[in-house]
């Protein structure tokens, strides 16, 4: 039924061999199918020469219609994620996407780091960071994605505190031992901040309109919630930390953080308060 409101609403029409070939369904239960559906919906679809179209005041009732959703599932497809069956379309429209850098992350990788949550274990890890290659022993809690790659938040069993490690900097995994750690006490991955975005300011009227139509902006401001461990990539990703010094223009830019300095100091009360649970723990 949903696939029938898909097609109807995406692409104005829909035909018995529709269904057939994405269900792999014979041609009387297609037309089961689709009398099935007009006795639900009976002013919802009207039959054609060339099969069924949605009606004058046709509404979705098994479909809920998203554009975001469907501009997801196309990316996906040409990232080669998902199959092409999984792609409603008979003729996907010409489309192209920016490719993004891939980051190699094995399954046995993401496996291996889902099993140690589940089982609230710390496992050895080879992790190769911007200074060094060494083994660590973490204890995974949570996985965050920053907007260009996953990390695992974790407790590092060597430092005593919650860290960020980026998956696709792990490798040759090893035991799994018991550990005494607290997520709750990962203040700053349970932390929300908001943070209040607002056109550049050194933008015209016309282009501060434009910016707010395209960020989904009410009243020339909006707010984004996160947990403050991942507010301070969102921060640099966007650039929302550079000072005006011109070396970036305002159309380059095009938002800026409104409560940068509120921002900041919540995220280091949240270290902070952090730092205070996990003392009394291991004092």
């Amino acid at each position: 039924m949903e696939f029938l409101e898909w097609k109807m609403f995406w692409e104005g029409r829909v035909i018995r061999n529709d269904l057939e070939s994405t269900f792999d369904i014979s041609t009387p239960q297609a037309s089961v199918d689709l009398r099935r559906y007009r006795e639900l919906v009976p002013d919802n679809m009207e039959q054609t020469a060339r099969g069924y179209r949605p009606a004058t005041k046709f509404l979705p009732h098994f479909l809920k219609p998203s554009a975001d959703r469907l501009l997801l599932q196309l990316r996906a497809f040409l990232s080669g994620v998902i199959p092409r069956n999984d792609i409603w379309f008979k003729d996907i429209p010409d489309v192209a996407i920016a490719p993004d850098i891939a980051r190699d992350i094995p399954a046995d990788c993401l496996r291996s780091i889902l099993r140690v949550m589940r089982d609230r274990e710390a496992i050895e890890i080879r992790y190769q960071s911007l200074t060094s290659s060494r083994r660590r022993v973490i204890a995974p809690h949570a996985l965050a994605h920053d907007g260009f790659r996953w990390h695992v938040r974790a407790w590092c069993c060597e430092n005593l505190e919650f860290r960020d490690f980026v998956l696709s900097r792990m490798d040759e995994f090893g035991a799994t031992s018991s550990v005494e750690y607290d997520p709750g006490d990962d203040a700053a991955w349970h932390t929300k901040v908001v943070l209040h975005l607002r056109p550049h300011r050194g933008l015209s009227d016309q282009q501060r309109s434009a910016i707010e139509k395209d960020f989904g902006m009410t009243k020339g401001r909006r707010d984004i919630e996160m947990p403050a461990c991942l507010a301070y990539y969102f921060i640099r990703r966007l650039n929302l930390d550079l000072p005006p010094d011109g070396q970036l223009t305002p159309e380059r830019l095009q938002i800026e953080l409104d409560n940068l300095d509120e921002v900041d100091a919540q995220i280091d009360q949240a270290k902070a308060r952090a730092k205070a649970l996990i003392s009394k723990r291991f004092p």
